[in-house]
């Protein structure tokens, strides 16, 4: 069966406004259903989309904290994939 999203939990997910959500439906950059006055987000749209929509301090955000990580337990890390 599959699992819908309301536009809120969409634009929760992406970061970004419910009317950029809005937005973005028109645009067809996301597909959705109409369901009375509203539309819904099936789930499996989703995988994937919201890599789409990260903004580039997300992105730089991302980027340190792998930074950070790998500089702290870099040596763990390398043990792991060995195993």
């Amino acid at each position: 069966m599959n699992k819908y999203l309301s536009t809120s939990e969409v634009a929760k997910m992406l970061g970004i406004s419910r009317v950029a959500v809005f937005k973005k439906i028109k645009s067809g950059q996301i597909k959705a259903k109409k369901v009375g006055r509203n539309f819904i987000i099936a789930e499996k749209d989703m995988l994937g989309l919201s890599s789409n929509f990260l903004t580039s301090q997300k992105k730089s955000e991302i980027d340190e904290a792998i930074d950070r990580t790998v500089k702290e337990y870099g040596e763990t890390l390398k043990l792991l994939g060995q195993e």
